[in-house]
């Protein structure tokens, strides 16, 4: 039985943090507090957030009124045009009689089959109903201009009922970020929020540490030949000399520890010193560890990996 040894425990753990600026109005839990998934943690100030709601959902209702009355407009500017368009029909017929009554009488007239009176009124008739003619596609003109600012009024319209609906669904969620709730079941740490704080958005308030655990082990790159997926491992504890712990290998990092640091180091060429590096790797519990036994963050351990 082989062997590889290495002093290091950590559990991933998540920050919790607002959404939203404001003041703390409530903190419902304390210093290592275990709590549930969703469980409510602290409750800010939500009179400004609500207000803001308020008035979103005020002003969609009015971009909404507005979206109806400007459908309305076009409707009332359809029927009008639909009206132009019928008038025309009953101008141009009327224009057309009276030029034909017009021609038949100017050589009645010639003749003197026909008075001049008749004429003169034949002649009026005629411009008369041109005239009408005239207004009524004028009047048609209008009614379809009309309908082109309608239209507008109604895109116009429904963007802003967008940008309401918009604002109002943002509004909501603020009012929702007020209650700040735990993403997962854990125990609280380090806690540093009290009722009163001002609190500004991304500020962070505690530490969750999730029930579940684990070890990352920082290995040798030379001693990972062995090493398998699956594998048995012991686990010390410092803070448990006599308890054993036993788990397994769950996984490889897909790189070594100094990779993914904040500045990594740049080996220039010409200029390369061979360092063995570090590669983490994750052990995993074959039980979740008694509660007789709590395990956090940052803990020394020693977890010794059978490869034979």
């Amino acid at each position: 039985m082989g062997e590889h040894r290495r002093r290091l425990y950590r559990c991933a753990y998540g920050l919790v943090a607002p959404q939203v600026a404001g003041r703390v109005a409530r903190v419902l839990v304390n210093d290592n507090q275990e709590v549930a998934a969703g469980q409510l943690l602290v409750q800010l100030d939500p009179a400004y957030f609500q207000a803001q709601l308020d008035q979103a959902v005020a002003n969609r209702a009015a971009a909404a009124g507005s979206l109806a009355q400007a459908k309305a407009q076009q409707a009332a500017a359809l029927a009008t045009a639909q009206e132009s368009g019928a008038e025309i029909g009953v101008a141009e017929a009327n224009a057309t009689n009276a030029q034909r009554q017009l021609e038949r009488t100017q050589p009645l007239v010639a003749r003197q089959f026909a008075s001049r009176q008749q004429l003169d009124s034949d002649l009026a008739n005629a411009h008369g109903t041109s005239s009408s003619l005239v207004a009524a596609q004028q009047k048609l003109a209008a009614s379809e201009a009309q309908l082109k600012v309608a239209a507008s009024q109604i895109d116009t319209a429904k963007a802003n009922l967008a940008s309401a609906a918009a604002q109002q669904e943002q509004a909501r969620l603020n009012l929702a970020y007020t209650r700040i709730v735990a993403p997962e079941a854990g125990r609280v740490a380090h806690k540093s929020v009290a009722i009163g704080d001002y609190l500004q958005a991304g500020q962070e308030l505690m530490a969750l540490v999730p029930l579940e655990v684990w070890i990352t082990a920082n290995f040798k790159e030379t001693q990972l030949d062995h090493m398998r997926v699956g594998q048995p491992a012991d686990i010390s504890i410092d803070s448990y000399p006599d308890k054993v712990f036993h788990g397994s290998c769950d996984s490889f990092e897909a790189g070594s520890g100094i990779a993914f640091a904040i500045l990594p180091p740049e080996n220039a060429t010409g200029n390369y010193v061979k360092v063995v590096q570090r590669v983490p790797v994750k052990i995993v519990f074959d039980a979740p560890p008694n509660l007789h036994f709590p395990l956090g963050p940052g803990m020394s351990v020693v977890p010794s990996v059978k490869i034979r």
